[in-house]
């Protein structure tokens, strides 16, 4: 495999002597550390992976790492997260991961994305970078960043978790295999289990995070054979691991544009309606007040809930829970919970049913003054 760059500045004594160890690998040497030097990585997500894969990516030397997240600190990441401390609790992952990488080495250039991605600002970001580095939690982001580095024909590296299992892959469309050719199409919302409702053994974190570092400083530095065409599954119980292969599919139509990824991720029924987080600020200001249904798990809405709201959780909603009749306003953390949920009542006869898009988190970040729990 041929690297991703060519070789940047000489190396200062200092850049020789942190890399001493990785430049006497057969086959490395310092013309792969200058690569490495002169590399510009995005990774996305300040999370498991993001928090385990950036300080090896900071460690080997690669020059410039951009960090995008939208999050802040919560004490229940911190079994996992492990980049960030008890200090950092309630400061901004990207400012608490930056940190990290400033105490490992501080010529390493962090570029600081405190904002959370969309199909508007993606490509403008992304574009400022060499190779991506996908640690996000949730289908519409994953999609979303494969699609944008396609459409930019960046290298992405991408890798999940989930209770005990964990993936690892190479996406590098139109020339290799991508994301959408093993996944071409998205899990019904109802199917999705993340960690905050299925849970994560930490381990996992630092294992999947490790290799997703690995695979791109293989990438950048031209050595080995990356994971092109290639997933590897890590089951951490049996401390087994297998390899999914998988080609193009000649059929597959190619990303032309970015969509409404929340949208493509909530299932192909019709979509509910909605109604913004500032359409809902002008409801309350005009004295109106819907019923607000939380159909998050118990833990979620401990975390972090909407004042005045009930709970009733799509589990329990899908069981036959008792059918709400008022109109009713229904959220969740982004969308696809609560768009099945809509769904789910309309289809019950509640013809006044409507989605928050953006759930939670985007009425979080126009009022936080309507939300109460202890992620505030």
């Amino acid at each position: 495999m041929e690297p991703l760059l060519q070789e940047g500045p000489e190396l200062t004594a200092e850049q020789r002597s942190r890399a001493q160890r990785q430049m006497l690998l057969p086959g490395f040497g310092e013309e792969a550390q200058r690569r490495l030097g002169a590399a510009r990585v995005l990774v996305v997500g300040a999370g498991g992976l993001g928090s385990a894969s950036v300080p090896y990516l900071a460690g080997a030397g690669v020059g410039t790492i951009g960090i995008i997240d939208d999050d802040r600190v919560e004490l229940s990441n911190l079994h996992r997260q492990i980049a960030h401390g008890t200090a950092d609790i309630g400061r901004s992952k990207v400012d608490s991961l930056a940190d990290a990488v400033g105490a490992l080495d501080p010529a390493i250039h962090v570029v600081k994305h405190n904002t959370r991605l969309t199909a508007e600002n993606a490509l403008d970001i992304f574009g400022g970078y060499d190779l991506i580095v996908d640690g996000s939690d949730n289908f519409p982001t994953r999609y979303l960043v494969a699609d944008a580095a396609e459409l930019l024909g960046l290298p992405l590296v991408w890798g999940s978790i989930l209770q005990y299992h964990g993936q690892v892959g190479v996406s590098w469309r139109p020339h290799h295999p991508g994301y959408r050719d093993l996944f071409p199409n998205p899990p019904a919302p109802e199917d999705v289990v993340d960690c905050g409702t299925g849970g994560v053994l930490p381990g996992l974190c630092g294992t999947i995070g490790s290799l997703l570092a690995t695979e791109t400083l293989k990438l950048i530095a031209g050595i080995g054979d990356p994971l092109l065409g290639r997933v590897v599954v890590y089951d951490s119980l049996r401390a087994q691991t297998r390899e999914l292969a998988f080609k193009r599919e000649p059929a597959a139509k190619p990303v032309t544009e970015l969509i409404d990824y929340e949208l493509f991720c909530a299932g192909s029924d019709p979509e509910p309606p909605s109604v913004t987080a500032a359409e809902f600020l002008e409801l309350l200001h005009d004295g109106g007040k819907p019923a607000l249904l939380d159909v998050r798990t118990v833990q979620e809405r401990e975390r972090l809930r909407i004042l005045d709201s009930d709970s009733l959780p799509l589990d329990e909603m899908e069981a036959g829970s008792a059918p709400v009749t008022a109109p009713a306003i229904v959220y969740c953390e982004r969308d696809p919970r609560s768009i099945r949920a809509a769904r789910i009542l309309i289809a019950r006869g509640n013809r006044d049913v409507r989605f928050l898009r953006g759930g939670v988190q985007e009425l979080a970040r126009i009022a936080p003054q309507l939300l109460e729990g202890s992620a505030r």
